[in-house]
């Protein structure tokens, strides 16, 4: 099995992530945060990724610390669960509608970090969740787990939509790129011979 568990431990929060790559979409989340929550259930049940996450953080601050540590401790605990990338697909993308949203996020676990992040919400904030940190969960994930990653939001005028969108897209896009290429059955999907 693909597991890792990371604890991550800073003067402004504390992050568990339990995480099982092979999982069926099980998911438990105590973050502080609902709208991150529920956008973490998008990755767990359409990547069918397990994932248990607890966070405390400073949240009398503002969701900063929380969100960019959360993406970081998951990219460590991914890097750590995702082995030495033999006969893995390594590439994945998708397109996701939901309404009159739609995303595209297209991924390679190349070993090298990297975000194009091109998302112009409707609106600054869905709730009292700030958007402007999805960038920093991703910018912390792709730092940690060393995967190059490009989102796009192509359409949308509800920023939950757009959001959501951006959400399950990565989580199958996910999916598809770790996935076994059954040609590739041992091999490196690199010329590299390594990632």
């Amino acid at each position: 099995m693909r597991t890792a568990k990371v604890i991550r431990n800073t003067l402004e929060t504390q992050i568990s992530v339990e995480l099982n790559l092979d999982g069926t979409g099980l998911a438990r989340f105590e973050t502080g945060l609902p709208f991150l929550d529920h956008m973490l259930d998008q990755i767990a049940r359409h990547g069918l990724l397990d994932l248990d996450i607890i966070a405390k953080g400073d949240l009398h601050i503002d969701a900063h610390h929380t969100v960019e540590d959360l993406g970081i401790t998951l990219g460590q605990a991914f890097n750590n669960a995702v082995g030495d990338k033999k006969g893995l697909t390594r590439y994945g993308h998708a397109y996701v509608p939901l309404d009159e949203a739609l995303s595209r996020v297209v991924l390679d676990l190349s070993g090298r970090p990297g975000l194009v992040f091109n998302c112009e919400f409707v609106r600054g904030t869905i709730g009292s969740f700030d958007v402007d940190l999805f960038h920093e969960f991703f910018q912390g994930f792709v730092n940690h787990a060393l995967v190059t990653l490009h989102i796009d939001n192509l359409a949308g005028s509800n920023a939950h939509h757009q959001a959501e969108t951006i959400f399950k897209a990565f989580g199958r896009a996910l999916r598809m790129a770790l996935e076994p290429d059954t040609r590739m059955a041992g091999m490196m999907p690199s010329t590299k011979g390594v990632l």
